[in-house]
Formats: structure tokens, C-alpha cells, sequence
């Protein structure tokens, strides 16, 4: 996708509902165009500030760097800091060389011609699992390459469904979930929690259920996709699940599983050093299709991808300094760090052999998704936050599933390119 202009900051802005799974930029000072740049010095932003210049990350970004024969300035930013910065600086010809950022921002920055494709940097996307590296395709252009995915699976109390006679094995479909969710409830316990605020928290958390449905994000108001809904619907309206659930965050929802109250409570592979303080013991399940099998779940996660730059010729080093960062070495020591399962085939393997707890981790990411996949894009957030409100509405009792989704099919039609 090339573009001959930046978009205007303001309709990139306008698509961010979705960030968050900078300091002030720099001026341009030299040819190159990047923010305080120079031949020998590249700038990295990334959205890990709770990493200092001692930590092992910080260690390996600077040690990439010397590899490629620069010293790079590296600055960590929140996450949602990060993403209207690096507009900003795109706008104002002063990004930095190299920017790592939640994976379904990169359609936002490649759409308003912010970033460089991999075609651009001759940077190789082939070794990385498609599934994963989907998010980072907009109009059929590759760009940057994931560091590592995150998702959501069921993380189950072992001591309460052997109370209620609940094999986790035997969950299979959403028929099997549902019983075994009425059998914990008979047991005085409640079935599930998680976090279906509306809010993108609460959309990657519905995601699966709605995929699992077979439903598509094109037609929000299908049969398949007013049965996800339902599905919440009904886990309230049956006691399955508590009311807390419509304002819940997935730490909330953690905090509530923690209790010892609950069988079953939706969460991701960032629970797993929580899930080891528990006073009971733990399972993990794929959270199953609505028919059978494991239903397709989203991938969190950053990507690393290059903002575009006037001098075309410190592309050679990014891309060495990208190539670095992702290879299966590297990946396994950051990947370890962020509790984010490899986005390549060889490094998942040695992941699951060296600590076997991260097997069901590895199956999940591996029937993943991308948030912006099905070339969705820049439509995504449109979409997903007509979603959230539709289930919101549902689950509040303002409205039934039927029409809450017929209503939010409506306007995000209105609103989608």
C-alpha cells in the first residue's frame, strides 16, 4: 500500500477505541528525517516502560543495535501514549526507526502511511506463523513482524469441578460447557467468570465465543453471532455467571477466580505466574467451539515494524536490527519476559519442552486469530465497539441479543469504509 500523504492525524485518531491490549517527540535533526536521529544513532520506542537500561530487554534492543553498527535511544512509552505519538511523529516527518506497538494498531499506522512495509525494508515475514503474523497485513502488505502472541483459554479450578463431577476433558462444545457449568451451580458454586465490560477488554474476551460460533465481524446480527450473545445472556440469566461480569476488567475477573468461588474463569497467558499462587490446584482448557473443537481465540501481543523515514537508506539497518530482535534465540529470552508464546513454529516447541505448562498455551495460540484478520483493518474498531455495546445491552437487560446485534450491524455499517 503506498501512500503519496499521511492521512489526517485526527480520522487515524478517530480509529483508536481499540489500543491498550510518549514523551513529547523530538525535532528532526537530521537527513534522515527520524526524531533526533542521526547516521549513527537510531531511535526505538517500544510500550514496555516498566524496563530500565539494566533490564534484559533494554540489554538485547541496545546489543541488536551494536550488531547493526548503531547505538540506538531507546524510550518506553505506555501503550496508549505510544499510539497517538507515533502519529503524531509520522505527521511531523520525526518517527523514530523502530517502534514496537499492540498488533492491531499496525493497520491504524500503515493506513495513515505511517509505517514502512516489509516489502520497503526487504525484511523476510515467511518464517512466522501466518496465523499470528496476520495482524499485521493490511490491502495484502506485510508490516513488521510479530515478537510474540498472548490469548485466552479457560483456566479451571480443579478442586471444585471434582466436587461437582466435572471431567475438564469431557468439555468439548458449548453443550458439555453449559452442563458442566449447571453442575458447579448445584454444588453452591458459581460457573464462570470474566470480563465483558464494554470496552476492548470485553471485546477480546467475546471474540472467542463469537468466532466459535461460526459468526464472521462482517454481519454482527447472524444467527451464529446472536447465539454468542445468547450465550452470555443466558450464563447470567441461569446463575452461571455473576452480574459482575458486565463491569469486569480481566483483572477483576482473575481477582474473582482467586477467591476459589468460581470453575472456570476466562483468561490469558499473562495469568500464568498468578495462576501458581493459587490455594488450589489449576487446569487449562481450550475454550471450546460452539459445535466441537477449540473456537478461534485472539492474539494480543506487539509487533516490531519500522515508521517510514526520508532517507530511505536506513532501512538496511532497521531491518538488521528487526531481524535480530526476532530470531529464535532472542525471541525465546523475550518472549519468556512478557509471558508471550514465540510467533514461530521452532521456538513454540522449545517453549512447551522446557516447561510443560505452556503446551495448552502453545495449541491456543496456535488456533489464534488476529483482531484486524479478514482484512479488516482499520474497520476493526468500528466494528468491535458496536459489538460491546450490543453484548453490554444484552447482558444489562436494556435489550434482547437479537436486537442489541441488528442494531449494532446497523451502525457499524454506517460507519465501516
Amino acid at each position: 500500500m503506498t501512500h503519496s500523504r499521511l492521512r489526517p492525524i485526527g480520522l487515524a485518531l478517530a480509529g483508536l477505541a481499540l489500543a491498550g491490549t510518549v514523551a513529547g517527540c523530538s525535532n528532526g535533526s537530521d537527513s534522515g528525517g527520524s526524531g533526533g536521529s542521526s547516521s549513527k544513532q537510531f531511535q526505538f520506542w517500544d510500550p514496555y516502560p516498566q524496563f530500565d537500561n539494566s533490564s534484559d530487554w533494554v540489554k538485547l534492543v541496545k546489543s541488536c543495535g551494536d550488531d547493526a553498527g548503531v547505538k540506538i535511544k531507546r524510550t518506553g512509552y505506555d501503550t496508549s501514549d505510544l499510539t497517538s505519538k507515533a502519529l503524531l511523529a509520522g505527521q511531523q516527518g520525526a518517527s523514530p526507526d523502530v517502534i514496537v506497538i499492540d498488533n492491531p494498531v499496525i493497520s491504524t499506522l500503515a493506513d495513515a502511511g505511517v509505517l514502512a512495509s516489509a516489502d520497503d525494508l526487504k525484511l523476510d515475514t515467511t518464517p512466522f506463523a501466518k496465523n499470528i503474523a496476520a495482524a499485521g497485513i493490511l490491502d495484502d502488505k506485510a508490516y513488521g513482524v510479530p515478537i510474540g502472541a498472548n490469548t485466552l483459554a479457560l483456566y479451571y479450578n480443579e478442586d471444585l469441578l471434582k466436587k461437582a463431577g466435572v471431567d475438564p476433558t469431557s468439555i468439548k462444545d458449548w453443550d458439555s460447557l453449559n452442563a458442566a457449568l449447571a453442575k458447579i451451580k448445584d454444588e453452591g458454586s458459581k460457573g464462570i467468570t470474566f470480563s465483558g465490560i464494554g470496552t476492548e477488554e470485553g471485546s477480546f474476551q467475546f471474540l472467542p465465543w463469537f468466532w466459535g460460533s461460526g459468526a464472521n465481524l462482517k454481519d454482527l446480527a447472524s444467527a451464529d453471532a446472536v447465539s454468542a450473545v445468547k450465550l452470555w445472556d443466558d450464563w447470567l440469566a441461569k446463575g452461571y455467571a455473576p452480574n459482575s461480569v458486565i463491569n469486569n476488567t480481566q483483572t477483576t475477573a482473575w481477582q474473582e477466580f482467586e477467591t476459589g468461588k468460581f470453575g472456570f474463569v476466562e483468561n490469558g497467558t499473562w495469568q500464568m505466574g498468578n495462576a501458581e499462587k493459587l490455594g488450589f490446584k489449576y487446569g487449562i482448557i481450550s475454550i471450546p467451539a460452539k459445535d466441537g473443537g477449540a473456537a478461534p481465540v485472539p492474539t494480543g501481543g506487539e509487533f516490531v515494524a519500522a515508521p517510514v523515514q526520508k532517507d530511505t537508506a536506513r532501512y538496511a539497518k532497521t531491518t538488521k536490527i528487526i531481524d535480530c530482535l526476532t530470531s529464535p534465540d532472542n525471541l525465546l529470552k523475550t518472549d519468556a519476559t512478557l509471558s508471550y508464546i514465540a510467533p514461530l513454529e521452532s521456538a513454540q516447541q522449545e517453549q512447551a519442552s522446557k516447561d510443560p505448562k505452556l503446551a495448552p498455551w502453545v495449541t491456543a495460540v496456535g488456533d489464534a486469530k488476529g483482531r484486524t484478520s479478514d482484512n479488516l483493518g482499520t474497520n476493526y474498531p468500528i466494528i468491535s465497539e458496536q459489538m460491546w455495546d450490543a453484548f453490554q445491552k444484552a447482558m444489562s437487560g436494556s435489550d434482547s441479543p437479537q436486537a442489541a446485534m441488528e442494531t449494532a450491524q446497523k451502525a457499524a455499517a454506517s460507519k465501516v469504509k
